[in-house]
């Protein structure tokens, strides 16, 4: 090694102080502040992160080589092909003119094209396809096609564009950070802070330092690093070669006892001089060369000289120096390398966390209570298909009580608002919500989904660009987007939407047919596969359809005969739907109001049975509360006995009888099947019932005027008042022709169900969902039999 060079390591590595070398300092600072605006970057969305079509394990350092990666890929390859999970490796062959992507196996290939590492990695393990690439995301796709179910990434943890499960971080115990500065100042490529990140974190070499070295530098780890991330490894020696007649043979006799020259161009040189003389090798020289050096024939002359002058028998070097030697060299002595592996301190515990780390974890995020109601149904879908999963969901608003009610862990904070959400139609509402702590609340989600970064595999949104935006904000990941908001019938998505789903949303699901074309003109990965509302009703479609109801027949009332009331015998239900947000508990007046003027419209008709009324209570909502709210405008409570439980009943006595609104938990998506009519102030819930062919009321107000562009000839709106409410009803319940063009629109503007059932295929084939979690299952099962041994 030139004295420069060997002036310069010594300083990067700290080992002594630099003299002019700390004019570098300042590139050093510049090279920091580069690497941190990189990783906000990527950590927030502005540099995009693509997940991978199979498993990814990534190992890599924090500093500038000579961390023992190349042992270590080779150890985590041979214990994914002891569990049969037909690993791949990918590798950017450092030193190689390859461009685009070559696959070596065997050892077989040119040094000139794909560099030492990768040839050295085929040859220990030569039944492995080793991917050679500069761009490491087309290196895993072809390792995909080539069968690969797994992969291991060789020095990726800076290689932030590519997706990984796992990422393994090594840290050389020998010579952790250097002068603690960045290159070209030091040997650090990322901060001490990167860790964060890592999954699990190896201190390699340990058994090159003392214990009173090692403990202090676990103890400034784990300020970083939680201790059960943190690990240790050590070099050991597997077998010698030695050149003998053109070829590398293997030597059951190691060279101890002959005095040896050893050279070497790697990035730890000490590391390999320390380690030959653990195992009793007589040195009497040695020479190193930088990283990756490509020996010429000057060079090993130089080298053959000074073995001359040390009186040395034979060579030592390592490797992967073999790879780098000149085509047809000839030591004049006999020339040998030593095989060298990894051993991982307890690797039972080492494999049991980065199993669990590669089990696959899936977020479903939401805006919106009827979101929410979608991302329950898509998550609890998502963990039949794969019950080993890990499937959690992120509720911008509210408790995610949809998701707690299909018993789906919720990991944001909880967010209430006086409106109930975020309002895009009232600046006066977005006010008070700015008044009541939404900017707090937003604050706290983005921390939240900071805590979550490297921690889950895939995020699918339900909802629209806020939610993307959010998500990519807070951890950075390009999610799926199933865009339930937007729609051209509401004026489609705007330009700047449109450029940030062809760049930032892996796919976007539309709710039409003609928002897909508009998408598809702006060259977003869109596609259609039915409207995402309507799977919420697929189940009350089918039963529709097999004869079965939720409504019982009429003469199954609940009520005793003793006491006969005017709804008796009467068929047609309708349903009162206050929404879902903090102001259903002031709407439901209306609607119980809006029972009453009905019921009278009835009995001043004497032809004309009063109808049923159903109060279907969201799962935001607090039932107690509402029938408070009832109590109050003269309204009883009474429980009664039906479809096996009992019920809450709503009851008013009237100069022409008692009216009864019955109160139901139930999904609109369940009780909406059969029901006459509905009088709704809800968005989500409305839709539905248009989309099951159950005419709508609702009233005149900005959102609704912009939900009747959705549903438009199967709602009517009017003033909101109970005598308008109930006059519509009633002309809708009178008039067959009208209430069956109302029902034919409604199915008509809402669609087909089966959105859910593509993005779960999506997600399992082009994802990689299947493959990763069959590799998990496959490699638990593994593991439980090595724990019996």
């Amino acid at each position: 090694m030139g004295r420069l060079l060997e002036s310069f390591l010594t300083f990067a590595r700290g080992e002594r102080p630099g003299g002019l070398w700390t004019l570098l300092a300042p590139l050093g600072g510049i090279a920091s502040m580069g690497t941190w605006c990189r990783n906000f970057c990527y950590d927030h969305g502005l540099f995009a992160q693509w997940e991978m079509p199979l498993p990814v394990i990534s190992v890599g350092n924090l500093t500038l080589g000579g961390t023992n990666k190349t042992p270590f890929v080779a150890a985590i390859t041979e214990t994914l092909l002891a569990a049969e999970l037909a690993p791949g490796i990918v590798s950017r062959g450092y030193g190689g003119s390859a461009r685009g992507v070559v696959l070596v196996q065997g050892g077989k290939g040119e040094r000139s094209e794909v560099g030492d590492e990768p040839l050295l990695l085929s040859k220990m393990l030569p039944t492995v396809p080793v991917a050679v690439a500069t761009d490491k995301i087309r290196g895993v796709t072809a390792l995909r096609e080539r069968g690969c179910r797994i992969v291991v990434a060789d020095d990726a943890f800076q290689h932030r564009r590519m997706g990984r499960d796992a990422d393994i971080v090594l840290i050389d115990a020998t010579c952790p950070f250097g002068n603690g500065r960045h290159f070209p100042a030091g040997i650090l490529r990322e901060h001490l802070q990167a860790l964060e990140r890592a999954s699990l974190v190896v201190i390699t070499k340990a058994d090159q330092i003392s214990q009173e070295i090692l403990e202090p530098l676990e103890e400034g780890l784990e300020k970083v690093v939680p201790r059960k991330r943190l690990f240790r490894s050590s070099i050991v020696l597997k077998e010698w070669f030695r050149f003998d007649e053109g070829e590398w043979r293997r030597s059951s006799e190691p060279p101890c006892r002959r005095r040896a020259f050893a050279f070497s161009a790697i990035g730890s040189p000490r590391s390999f001089i320390h380690v030959l003389e653990e195992l009793g090798i007589k040195l009497v020289g040695t020479c190193s060369f930088r990283d990756h050096h490509h020996y010429t024939a000057e060079d090993l002359a130089a080298v053959e000289a000074r073995t001359g002058e040390r009186g040395a028998e034979i060579l030592i070097c390592t490797e992967k120096d073999t790879y780098n030697l000149p085509a047809g060299y000839v030591p004049s002595l006999p020339l040998w390398y030593p095989r060298v592996g990894t051993v991982i301190e307890n690797p039972l515990r080492f494999w049991q966390a980065l199993k669990e780390i590669l089990r696959p974890k899936i977020i479903v995020a939401s805006n919106g209570y009827g979101e929410d109601a979608i991302g329950a149904l898509l998550a609890a879908r998502l963990r039949e298909r794969f019950p080993g999963a890990a499937v959690s969901a992120f509720a911008l608003v509210g408790h995610g009580a949809a998701y707690l009610k299909q018993d789906i862990p919720v990991c944001s904070p909880p967010v209430e608002t006086p409106s109930g959400g975020i309002v895009k139609y009232s600046w006066r509402e977005f006010a008070r919500d700015l008044r009541g702590g939404l900017l707090t609340h937003i604050g706290r989600q983005l921390r939240r989904w900071g805590h979550l970064r490297g921690r889950i595999r895939s995020v699918l949104c339900v909802g629209d660009v806020y939610l993307l935006l959010q998500v990519l904000a807070g951890q950075g990941q390009v999610p799926l987007l199933l865009a339930t908001a937007k729609s051209v019938h509401l004026g489609g998505h705007w330009r700047i939407e449109r450029f940030l789903l062809r760049y930032r949303a892996r796919r976007v699901w539309t709710r039409d047919e003609a928002t897909l074309e508009q998408l598809l003109r702006s060259r977003v990965a869109a596609t259609y596969g039915g409207n995402p509302i309507m799977d919420l009703v697929e189940e009350n479609i089918l039963g529709e359809q097999n004869g079965t109801r939720f409504f019982p027949k009429a003469k199954d009332d609940g009520v005793s005969a003793a006491k006969p009331h005017l709804l008796e015998g009467a068929s047609q239900w309708i349903l009162l739907l206050p929404g879902s947000r903090l102001r259903a508990y002031e709407d439901v007046a209306l609607l119980l109001a809006t029972a009453e003027c009905l019921g009278e419209r009835c009995v001043a008709k004497r032809d004309t049975a009063v109808p049923r009324f159903l109060l279907v209570v969201a799962p935001t909502l607090e039932s107690p509360r509402l029938v408070a709210e009832a109590t109050r405008r003269g309204w009883a409570e009474r429980r009664i006995f039906r479809r096996g439980r009992n019920v809450l009943v709503l009851e008013k006595e009237k100069s022409w009888g008692r009216l009864s609104v019955e109160l139901s938990d139930e999904s609109v998506a369940k009780v909406a099947s059969g029901a006459r009519l509905v009088i709704g102030l809800g968005g989500t819930a409305n839709q539905i019932c248009a989309g099951l062919g159950v005419p709508v009321v609702s009233i005149l107000e900005k959102g609704k005027l912009v939900q009747k562009k959705l549903l438009r000839d199967a709602e009517v709106l009017v003033p909101p008042s109970p005598e308008d409410l109930s006059e519509a009803a009633e002309r809708i319940l009178e008039d067959a022709t009208l209430h069956a063009a109302m029902s034919d629109a409604g199915r008509r503007a809402m669609g087909r169900p089966g959105a859910l059932g593509d993005v779960e295929t999506y997600a399992a084939e082009c994802l990689g969902w299947a493959l990763r979690h069959d590799v998990y299952k496959e490699l638990c099962a593994f593991l439980a039999k090595e724990e019996l041994k």
